[in-house]
């Protein structure tokens, strides 16, 4: 069945012509954008379902390329341990850090942890993201890592739910029976095998970074995923150049994220190699550190994505805010930082069917976000609030 969305304000595509268009109409068809036309008249006779949309403004559903969905627990009290001058890895060794979350997620219910992603999930898209990347990662062992997958994989074909790429990053972080190089093994000889068996994920991340995963590790891992057909994913340099750039682009990864620290003949290299640099600003916000250098970056002709690396560390679940970071504090213009989340995030996060997401055009999926405002560059202009008054995720309408 057909959906005509009408009387829209402005569309921003973000397709390759970047696109603009006023006084048209978007035609769905089933999931898909069939066309996109300058009058209606033809279909006014059929069974179609008109949406009038009040002169609003629509842009491409948003695709949160890095997301720690889901865990148990909070750790809101870490925030006056940095204020005090403890590092992460300080934190850390005192219990907190990554092994907070870790226990609280092994104690929780599978019923608690499965309403816990929910929850967020339905915020993601409230907040207009329409195709998120969820992590595992808080299990840190072979059931408890089967047990996360398990419960992401739960959301899949739920159409009132942004649509998911799932990822397995068992190599997050180690609990204290284990040493990296021990517990690299185990990831080789039992969970990874075990996580390809399952067939429940897409990508495999590792945490590369002194003090983490060496290279050495990260690349043994890395290799092993990829040898069992799935994507590679890294996370790098968020605290300083630990050579995580260089084997990303040695790999040629899909996208090393993060990547606050690396230098930039390191950058120029993972471009060359195809790597995503995917650049996760809620994190510096919330650490209190300082941005990464986006313009170096822009100057150097550089794509790279945003998004907003929801985790107990940085409780930020809304992609719009993390636009605000990008503009309001960064100087970045309101269509770059659009692209990193919608036409370059698809690029790092594609669907497994194929479809073309991130952009508003004949043939790609059918979703996208109606703004508040006649203005477009609203998506990244309200950072207390949601600016999207409603979404089309997939072919289905949204009011919220």
């Amino acid at each position: 069945m057909r959906t005509i969305f009408h009387n829209i304000g402005s569309i921003q595509t973000m397709d390759e012509n970047n696109s603009f268009f006023t006084g048209k109409s978007i035609i769905v068809n089933n999931n898909t954008i069939e066309s996109i036309v300058d009058s209606i008249d033809e279909y006014q006779s059929s069974d179609a379902r008109f949406v009038d949309l009040n002169q609003r403004a629509v842009v491409p559903g948003f695709i949160d390329a890095h997301n720690h969905l889901l865990w148990d627990g909070d750790r809101f009290n870490e925030h006056k341990l940095r204020m005090d001058g403890k590092s992460y890895t300080d934190i850390a060794k005192m219990g907190g850090g990554i092994m907070s979350t870790v226990r609280s997620t092994r104690d929780a219910s599978e019923s608690a942890l499965y309403t816990n992603g929910m929850l967020r999930l339905k915020e993601s898209l409230r907040n207009g993201a329409t195709f998120v990347e969820a992590k595992s990662g808080y299990g840190l062992s072979t059931e408890d890592e089967l047990r996360l997958l398990n419960i992401i994989d739960q959301y899949k074909g739920d159409t009132n739910l942004p649509s998911i790429h799932t990822t397995w990053m068992g190599a997050h972080a180690v609990t204290p029976e284990h040493t990296y190089e021990s517990y690299t093994e185990e990831i080789l000889s039992d969970q990874l095998p075990k996580v390809l068996e399952s067939d429940l994920a897409e990508s495999a991340d590792v945490f590369c970074e002194p003090g983490w995963f060496t290279v050495e590790q990260s690349e043994d891992i890395l290799r092993a995923s990829r040898n069992g057909g799935l994507k590679l994913r890294m996370h790098i340099d968020e605290f300083q150049d630990g050579g995580g750039g260089e084997l990303a682009a040695e790999l040629k990864v899909t996208t090393a994220d993060h990547a606050h620290h690396t230098p930039m003949d390191t950058r120029i290299r993972m471009h060359e190699a195809n790597v995503m640099t995917g650049f996760l600003p809620g994190t510096p916000y919330c650490n209190g550190h300082t941005w990464p250098d986006f313009e170096q970056v822009t100057e150097n002709n550089i794509p790279f994505t945003l998004a907003t690396d929801f985790n107990p560390n940085c409780y930020i679940n809304s992609i719009p805010f993390i636009g605000s970071l990008a503009v309001q504090r960064n100087g970045m213009d309101p269509y770059n930082a659009l692209s990193c989340v919608t036409r370059l995030a698809a690029k790092s996060t594609p669907r497994c069917d194929g479809l073309q997401h991130g952009v508003i055009q004949k043939g790609a999926i059918a979703s996208f976000n109606v703004l508040k405002s006649k203005h477009w560059e609203s998506w990244c202009m309200m950072p207390s609030a949601s600016p999207i008054q409603s979404v089309c995720l997939e072919g289905k309408y949204i009011e919220f």
